[in-house]
């Protein structure tokens, strides 16, 4: 899988799992923080967005610690995937 494209599905997915209205995919920065400043996600849409990832692309995150380095930002988030994918 190309990083490229993985970055795009991943804006769109957020997007739609959390249903967050008036955004569009190419408003989201993949360097910005996802939780805090950028997006200003909660630990509710952790869960949302952890249930999501694991359907869509297999892959898990164990734990608090992975998450918190996993979800940094999208752009973190694509390489996790992209180093986790089975």
């Amino acid at each position: 899988m190309e990083k490229g494209t993985l970055l795009e599905e991943l804006r769109s997915l957020i997007i739609k799992t959390l249903k967050l209205e008036g955004i569009l995919a190419a408003d989201i920065d993949p360097a910005a923080p996802l939780f805090g400043g950028g997006l200003g996600l909660d630990s509710i849409d952790a869960l949302e967005l952890v249930v999501a990832l694991e359907k869509t692309y297999g892959i898990r995150i164990p734990d608090e610690d992975v998450g918190k380095e996993a979800f940094a930002s999208v752009d973190a988030l694509a390489d996790y995937i992209l180093r986790n994918i089975p």
